[in-house]
């Protein structure tokens, strides 16, 4: 299924919010060459640290790789990952609508690795005031009119815990909404215009299917009872499936190679958020999300796609 040359100049042109739960994802790179006298455990002697934008910011960022213009909104605490998330928003060319709340650890994932293994990972993350979540609504309602789509990544830290809301603002405005749902009580999307849930989501949604025919009258099920103009399944090996009230349609993986496949649905998103924005339909777009997405899987960590590796 071929969509044709990547929309590069429409793309620069598109004017993309994204809201939801921002993160920083912190590596620690080093070597192992023992076991610890203490405990069973290796001692990694780090030798490089890198930080990136996670969640929504990492959304963002695959959005901007792509040549768009993008706004992001969240929560970040006043701590030293909340600023390193605005330089590295600044960095990537994102403007950031970023709302501070005092009793708010940024959303920290910190991950060990040793000879390009990750041997441990640490969280740092609590839920927001519903103050912050009040501001956050407000505010929202004056960007989501300048931009052209609005895109949602759930990540379940409590950013998103009125999305109900966020989704009726941008269809009054006539704004397309993307969704990235998290847990299974969809209901709370009502309303958007595609949610993209994996394979595992989809399963929790609305159980086990045993055939293609089954699972395709399920996501229709769930597509008519949501209100959605597109339901976009990632399957990872199996591909990607789009229903729509014209039927359904299926693409093969495009990955030649797995590598590692954190940040894979964050970079789906963003492709079809860009090339949706663009005007092409959601056919198109799935054919381009699915190539970013064999392409971003063969990378180490969360990374993004450029428009020249599309091509």
């Amino acid at each position: 299924m071929n969509a044709g040359p990547f929309p590069l100049p429409a793309v620069r042109a598109a004017r993309i919010l994204v809201i939801g739960d921002i993160m920083l994802d912190r590596y620690w790179f080093g070597e192992v060459d023992r076991i610890s006298p203490e405990a069973p455990v290796p001692v990694v002697r780090v030798a490089r640290r890198e930080d990136r934008l996670g969640g929504a910011a990492n959304v963002a960022r695959n959005a901007a790789a792509l040549g768009a213009q993008v706004s992001l909104m969240g929560l970040v605490g006043i701590d030293e990952p909340g600023e390193r998330v605005r330089e590295l928003l600044r960095e990537e060319g994102i403007q950031g609508a970023l709302l501070a709340d005092a009793g708010l650890p940024t959303t920290l994932k910190m991950r060990i690795m040793g000879r390009q293994q990750q041997l441990l990972r640490v969280d740092f993350e609590n839920g927001p005031s519903p103050d912050t979540l009040d501001e956050l609504a407000e505010e929202a309602h004056l960007l989501i009119a300048s931009h052209d789509v609005l895109v949602l990544s759930d990540y379940a830290k409590g950013t998103l815990a009125r999305v109900e809301a966020l989704i009726a603002l941008a269809r009054a405005a006539g704004k397309p909404v993307l969704v990235d749902p998290k847990g299974h009580r969809y209901v709370r999307y009502r309303g958007a215009s595609i949610m993209t849930p994996n394979r595992i989501e989809m399963r929790e949604a609305v159980g086990y299917w045993e055939s293609e025919d089954e699972l395709q009258e399920r996501a229709q099920a769930l597509r008519r009872t949501l209100g959605l103009e597109a339901l976009l399944i990632t399957r990872s090996e199996e591909g990607m499936s789009l229903f729509t009230e014209g039927g359904a349609e299926h693409v093969r993986a495009w990955a030649h190679e797995v590598f590692d496949v954190s940040g894979a649905g964050d970079t789906v998103l963003a492709t079809l958020a860009v090339t949706r924005a663009t005007g092409l339909d959601w056919r198109e777009a799935m054919v381009w999300a699915n190539r970013a997405g064999g392409v971003v899987v063969g990378k180490l960590g969360t990374s993004v796609v450029t428009p020249e590796e599309l091509s």
